[in-house]
């Protein structure tokens, strides 16, 4: 090896699960591909999701020890004055460029499985495993958006199909990613045959996968195929035992089954010097300058509409969901605050959360250098 060449990474799946960090609280940024993140709000500094800005947290976030960056699959926007999430970056080819210019940090892409053919799918991960050394991973999603299906031409099965189909994809790429030579694969849905995938991921192992699927259905999935399921539950969300007994629920299954998958979850952070601050621009943002019009959007998806519900738990769900549901469970308060918080999390079982700011890079560096050394000091994060 020449003097100046870098070592190669060689990481067992037990490696990749841990992300390459001793961190028992992993850390991600959710949804940073897509315009104004995860907060539909009108405020100016909201995020851009520009390439740039993408590229600078990336590398933001790799030097501040963040464990991961997790996109959003997105392909239309939620509409009203900002067109929340109009604007979005592919996640594979996103993930990607930023593994090109990260040392240490997981990169997932979120992929629909009926909308990608699953070997040029398999190929187009190798590729970014390769590139990444062993960091991209997989957020496997079976799709609920019908808007963003007719855009493709494709139907969206029923719940229950759309599972067994997500089943043979996910059976399909493994394929190509283990099989030495020629393989078929002849399912209900899939008929490939001949196929042969070169090379195979990094190491010899394969990505971690995850899947946040809510139904039963889509947690028996995620439990029989991935590595970590997303949980975002209201109950989990307001209640650190209600957050401990989903764990041990869905780790108890998953032994039952004879795997072990970590759960992971989802918030936003409002992290400012005093509680003052931090609620005033809480209510700033996400409340008196919230994009109605894409909230709107996004619950009348879910069938919540002025037409359906009552005129007074209409307007509690509006507020709810510009405050609590677009970006999940706001941690809002001083860094004493959402570090308690988040470390109560993560006593509750819970293995990581992926959060989002309103402004990633205008906020960060806030979280990294008071919330992330009170995680050190709680035991929760290495010391760096």
């Amino acid at each position: 090896m020449g003097e100046n060449a870098v070592p190669t990474r060689i990481g067992s799946m037990r490696e990749r699960i841990a992300m390459y960090s001793g961190n028992a609280l992993k850390i991600g940024m959710f949804g940073a591909n897509c315009s104004s993140g995860r907060s539909a709000t009108l405020v100016p500094e909201r995020w851009s999701a520009s390439w740039p800005d993408c590229l600078a947290l990336a590398r933001m976030a790799d030097d501040a020890g963040i464990d991961f960056m997790l996109p959003i699959g997105r392909w239309k926007g939620y509409g009203g004055e900002t067109d929340h999430n109009g604007e979005t970056l592919e996640t594979v080819t996103w993930a990607t460029g930023l593994l090109a210019a990260t040392r240490d940090i997981t990169v997932f892409g979120t992929v629909h499985a009926p909308l990608f053919n699953p070997i040029i799918a398999a190929k187009k991960f190798v590729t970014a495993d390769h590139i990444g050394e062993g960091r991209f991973g997989l957020n496997l999603v079976a799709g609920w958006n019908e808007g963003e299906f007719e855009m493709f031409g494709v139907t969206q099965r029923g719940h229950e199909e759309r599972y067994e189909f997500a089943q043979e994809w996910i059976d399909a790429v493994k394929g190509a990613w283990v099989e030495a030579g020629d393989f078929d694969f002849d399912g209900e849905f899939l008929h490939l045959s001949k196929v042969r995938a070169m090379p195979k991921p990094h190491g010899g192992t394969r990505p971690i996968i995850m899947n946040a699927g809510s139904s039963g259905t889509g947690q028996a999935f995620a439990l029989r195929n991935c590595d970590a399921f997303f949980t975002a539950t209201s109950a989990s969300r307001t209640s650190l035992d209600a957050t401990a007994k989903k764990v041990q629920e869905v780790k108890s299954q998953a032994r039952a089954l004879g795997r072990d998958i970590e759960v992971f979850t989802i918030g936003q952070v409002i992290c400012r010097p005093t509680q003052a601050e931090a609620d005033e621009y809480y209510r700033h943002a996400l409340i008196d300058n919230a994009d109605w019009g894409s909230v709107e959007k996004l619950m009348a998806l879910r069938n919540l509409t002025r037409q359906t519900l009552p005129p007074d738990e209409y307007e509690a769900k509006r507020r709810y969901f510009a405050s609590n549901a677009v970006g999940g469970y706001p941690f809002v308060g001083t860094p004493d605050k959402v570090a308690d918080e988040l470390a109560g999390i993560g006593r509750a079982g819970v293995r990581g959360i992926a959060v989002s700011f309103v402004n990633y890079l205008g906020e960060l560096p806030y979280f990294r250098d008071e919330v992330l050394p009170r995680l050190e000091r709680m035991g929760l994060r290495e010391k760096r």
